[in-house]
């Protein structure tokens, strides 16, 4: 799996984690503190974390919140099954197997591999930092988690009319009329699926860009190297020539009459 996808998968599972974590952080200012038993040891008590409500967090404490759930996050998915961490739209629509398996609801077996993939570590933290009343409350935890981050990776993609931006991708000039660029041209669209570069799924994907930044795009490249080499406006940006136009075209406004 390309690191590119590889790392928006990490992206999306952190982003479906920090919501519930988020939420029992935030909970209502000046709780009273609860006393917890620590197990196996009588009258022993574990000191539980007060949480106070998110406008009320100072900047330190939201650091640490963004340091633990990029913590979590991460030791939780790159411990998962790799068929997990590389799921993606095309990959269930290719292999009927693979979209029973990781289905809505989770089959027991699955959910079962999943979860005995998580490091002992996760429900430890969570259990200290008072985000788990106990360790065995982590699948209840966790399970919705998972099947949020299933369901945004498998999603069908948009219907690219509906992507049009307000500005363009490239300069982001906001103020000018902007036209649709086929990231993929539709010439090489019959290559594209013959020689395996690109599913049919992804053929009309689109970037909004003014008629400026279309036309240098163009120029740039053949349709053929936009079409294997170029097809996301993140790998156009990664161009030395790109990055210097857009930095310069983006100063070009035009007088008012």
């Amino acid at each position: 799996m390309p690191f590119e996808e590889a790392q928006s998968n990490l992206d999306t599972f952190r982003d479906c984690l920090s919501g519930p974590l988020v939420q029992r952080s935030a909970v209502e200012k000046g709780r009273t503190p609860q006393k917890r038993r620590t197990k196996g040891r009588k009258n022993s008590i574990k000191p539980v974390k007060i949480h106070v409500e998110a406008d009320s967090l100072g900047r330190g404490d939201v650091e640490e919140l963004a340091e633990f759930i990029e913590y979590l996050a991460t030791e939780i998915f790159e411990s998962s099954p790799k068929e997990l961490q590389s799921l993606s739209y095309s990959a269930i629509q290719n292999d009927p197997r693979l979209a029973e398996r990781f289905g809505d609801p989770l089959p027991s077996n699955t959910l079962d591999q999943i979860l005995t993939s998580i490091p002992p570590s996760v429900a430890e933290s969570l259990e200290t930092y008072g985000l788990l009343e106990e360790q065995s409350d982590l699948p209840n935890f966790i399970t919705p988690v998972f099947q949020e981050y299933i369901d945004a990776a498998t999603a069908a993609p948009p219907v690219w009319s509906t992507t049009r931006t307000s500005a363009c991708e490239i300069c982001e000039r906001d103020w000018i009329p902007l036209s649709y660029h086929h990231l993929i041209p539709k010439q090489i669209h019959p290559k594209a699926i013959k020689r395996g570069w690109h599913e049919e799924w992804r053929l009309n994907s689109v970037a909004w860009l003014c008629r400026a930044c279309h036309s240098f795009v163009h120029r740039i490249a053949t349709n053929e190297e936009l079409a294997k080499e170029y097809w996301t406006v993140e790998r156009l940006m990664q161009r030395d020539d790109v990055v210097a136009w857009a930095k310069w075209v983006g100063t070009v406004r035009w007088k008012a009459r």
